[in-house]
């Protein structure tokens, strides 16, 4: 799906990756669930760009549905996985604190459950990772900038493109709540931390975008600060 002229997405709003497409190559962010790979082969033939163009993967954090097939990219490829240092034994397959889910609706849940299932939910974790810290810009098509945001875990980033005009968040927010369905910016569910999370925003409300984009749920058409203030407010 094209978002603007440099700024693809893979997936759907229960579980999403992007495309930075430049001249110079692509970068991907995320890489959502393993069987996702067919969903980026489709969205680079309909672009006209080889897999080779892609210079790099950039997770917004080391959960299961976000690395996806970033180690077969890694492994079959040589495209270099890169992730904050804090969350690279997450990654790799390291452990993860028990969270509480919070509240649910048996619909959303079972269309999230059910998309994992037809994706591929078993994860395929990271064997090697490049690690990253808050403040990095990256050498990779679109000068992505690592904004760290720890709470949803303690390596998450947000990553800031300012060609695309883009946020992209990962947990630290959502726009669809997997377990209950409600739209519109929110904190995320799993949550290490989620007082630390909502501290966390602030990192990203100064920050020059047109769009805020997270793992799971549509595009936020808006600045950063406004997605930050709807988040606090469907907190309190």
């Amino acid at each position: 799906m094209r978002l603007n002229p440099t700024l693809h997405r893979i997936g759907n709003d229960i579980v999403a990756a992007y495309l930075i497409v430049t001249s110079d190559g692509i970068t991907l962010v995320d890489a959502g669930l393993p069987g996702m790979y067919a969903d980026l082969a489709q969205e680079l033939d309909a672009i006209g760009r080889p897999l080779a163009d892609i210079r790099g993967v950039i997770l917004t954090h080391g959960d299961s549905d976000h690395i996806g097939f970033a180690e077969r990219l890694r492994r079959e490829r040589g495209i270099p996985v890169f992730v904050h240092a804090a969350d690279a034994g997450r990654a790799q397959g390291g452990d993860k604190p028990k969270t509480a889910m919070g509240p649910m609706r048996i619909g959303p849940l079972l269309s999230f459950a059910a998309y994992g299932v037809r994706k591929g939910m078993r994860p395929q974790w990271l064997t090697e990772v490049r690690e990253v810290t808050d403040g990095d810009t990256l050498d990779l098509p679109g000068h992505p900038r690592v904004i760290g945001m720890p709470g949803h875990s303690p390596g998450s980033i947000a990553v800031h493109s300012p060609i695309s005009r883009a946020v992209f968040v990962g947990d630290a927010l959502t726009t669809r709540h997997v377990l209950t369905g409600r739209t519109g910016p929110g904190p995320a569910p799993f949550t290490d931390d989620p007082a630390e999370a909502l501290v966390s925003l602030s990192r990203m409300a100064h920050l020059d975008a047109d769009l805020v984009l997270p793992g799971h749920g549509p595009a936020f058409h808006g600045s950063p600060a406004a997605a930050v203030d709807a988040v606090r407010a469907a907190a309190r």
